[in-house]
């Protein structure tokens, strides 16, 4: 089983969800001690956001790019083929701003492959990456799950992965983390509970 974990918080070793998604690698490797695990830090190594460059380096034959659009294009190549290979894959993803961090969005911008992880048909969009685990580490310092705030963030993330046909998703949740020390132990401890319940029978 390949396991692709991400992180993408930009708190490093103060991070919540970096803490929590950790756990969830652990228990899921002592439940499955084969698993091979492929880490990436979407914060200390960032991926280029798509842009103009990219769709250019996409419609130019690989024998005519200039080292630019060579860079872009395996870039974009790699981040997809990792993602495509995984089996199960872990997300660290906090909340800033209402959304998700920008290194998230950007390296979900290189998965959404129209003709790779997608397509569109006579009958609408289908998901071409179904079979695959997701388990989401939601992490806040409000509380937003299930509220119109939270609609950016998990739903926006559901959503992506739902449209590539991923539908086997866990979230783990840790809200409330600004509202004080024992809150934010509280929501910790809560998640860390709800990881063992889920590999528990795994």
């Amino acid at each position: 089983m390949k396991l692709l974990h991400l992180d993408s918080s930009i708190l490093g070793d103060a991070s919540a969800s970096r803490e929590l998604s950790r756990d969830v690698v652990a228990a899921w490797k002592a439940a499955e001690p084969a698993a091979q695990v492929t880490y990436r830090d979407l914060a200390s190594d960032a991926i280029s956001h798509l842009s103009a460059l990219s769709l250019v380096a996409g419609g130019t034959p690989a024998d005519l790019r200039d080292a630019a659009q060579k860079h872009e294009a395996e870039l974009g190549e790699s981040t997809l083929n990792e993602f495509l290979a995984a089996d199960a894959v872990v997300i660290g993803a906090p909340m800033y701003n209402f959304s998700v961090p920008s290194q998230l969005k950007a390296w979900i911008d290189r998965i959404a492959v129209a003709g790779k992880t997608f397509r569109y048909t006579e009958n609408g969009p289908e998901g071409l990456a179904g079979g695959k685990k997701v388990v989401i580490v939601n992490t806040a310092g409000g509380i937003h799950s299930g509220q119109v705030t939270g609609q950016a963030h998990e739903d926006y993330l559901k959503l992506v992965l739902n449209f590539l046909g991923v539908t086997d998703i866990e979230v783990v949740r840790a809200e409330g983390l600004a509202y004080g020390e024992e809150p934010r132990a509280n929501a910790i401890s809560a998640a860390k509970q709800q990881i063992g319940e889920l590999f528990a029978t795994a």
